[in-house]
C-alpha cells in the first residue's frame, strides 16, 4: 500500500432500483482504513479514517487531545503504509512525549465514536480550558456558511457518506473544509489544517455536517475554538460540556433556522 496512491473512494459494481426497475450500475464508496498515530516511535492510537489529509489528521488529533499544547511542539510528520493500513509518525517535543507517557492509554477508535477504548471515566470528561472571549456571529453568517457547505464537500458529493468540518469566518465565509467518514476525524483534520496554516483558532467558528456530540465540543474547546455550529442536534452532555467550557453551541443550522444551546450572547440580534 502506497500512501501517495491511496484514494478516498473506490468504484463498485452495484444493482440499483430506480424508476420501477433494477439497473446495473457503478457506485463510488468512501474508503476507510486503519490509521495508527505514533509519537516518537511509540504507537498511541489506531483510528479508522478516510485516507486523505493524514498529516492534518495526525496534527489535529495531537492538538485536540491535548498531547501538544502548540503546533510548534510537533517537529515533523511522516506517513508510511503497509497492507494493513497507514501509520503517521510524529516527532514531538520531550515535554509532550513525557506527558503522553504519563497518561498513556491504548485505544482503538471507530468511525461512529470518538471515545472507544478509553480506559477510565476521568478520561471521558477531561478538564478543558476556557474558550475565552465570545465570537460575534450573525444568523445571516450561519445561513451563508450552511448554504456554501455542500459545494466545498467534493468527496461527499461523490459518495454521500462522509462528514464535513468547515472553518468559517465570523461573516460566514468558508475558509477551509475537511472531510472524513468520522465526524471527529473530520474536525481533527480541520484543526490540523488550521494549525499548519498558522490560523488563530479564536478567529472563526466550526460548522459540522453532523450532530454536535461531546467529543466535538471537547476538541473545539481544547484548542480554543469559541463556537461550534452543527446541522443536526446537540446531545445533552455536549451542551453541559459547552456551558462549562464557554463554547457557544448552535444546532439545526439548516437554511433559515437554528437552535442556540449555549452562548446566545455570541449571536447578533440582527438577521
Amino acid at each position: 500500500m502506497d500512501p501517495q496512491t491511496l484514494t478516498p473512494h473506490a468504484t463498485f459494481a452495484v444493482r440499483r432500483f430506480r424508476r420501477g426497475a433494477w439497473q446495473h450500475a457503478s457506485d463510488e464508496l468512501a474508503e476507510e482504513v486503519p490509521v495508527a498515530l505514533e509519537f516518537n516511535g511509540i504507537s498511541h492510537v489506531v483510528m479508522l479514517a478516510t485516507p486523505a489529509d493524514i498529516e492534518d489528521f495526525a496534527l489535529g488529533f495531537a492538538l485536540s487531545e491535548g498531547i501538544l499544547n502548540d503546533r510548534r511542539e510537533c517537529y515533523g510528520i511522516d506517513v508510511s503504509a503497509t497492507s494493513l493500513g497507514l501509520t503517521a509518525h510524529l516527532e514531538v517535543s520531550s515535554r509532550a512525549f513525557a506527558g503522553l507517557k504519563e497518561r498513556r492509554r491504548n485505544l482503538t477508535g471507530r468511525t461512529g465514536c470518538g471515545l472507544c477504548g478509553t480506559e477510565s471515566l476521568d478520561q471521558v470528561l477531561r478538564p478543558l480550558p476556557s474558550a475565552g472571549q465570545a465570537l460575534r456571529v450573525s444568523h445571516a453568517a450561519l445561513t451563508a456558511a450552511y448554504a456554501g457547505l455542500a459545494a466545498h464537500q467534493p468527496l461527499n458529493g461523490v459518495t454521500g457518506a462522509v462528514h464535513g468540518a468547515a472553518w468559517c469566518s465570523p461573516q460566514g465565509e468558508l475558509l477551509c473544509v475537511r472531510e472524513d467518514v468520522g465526524r471527529h476525524n473530520a474536525l481533527d483534520k480541520l484543526i490540523g489544517a488550521l494549525a499548519r496554516e498558522g490560523r488563530a483558532f479564536d478567529s472563526g467558528f466550526v460548522l459540522m455536517t453532523s450532530r454536535a456530540s461531546v467529543e466535538i465540543v471537547q476538541k473545539a474547546a481544547q484548542v480554543g475554538i469559541p463556537m461550534v455550529a452543527a446541522v443536526s442536534a446537540a446531545t445533552a452532555l455536549a451542551v453541559r460540556t459547552a456551558q462549562a467550557a464557554g463554547v457557544a453551541l448552535v444546532g439545526f443550522v439548516r437554511g433559515e433556522q437554528c437552535v442556540i444551546y449555549t452562548g446566545g450572547a455570541a449571536l447578533d440580534k440582527g438577521v
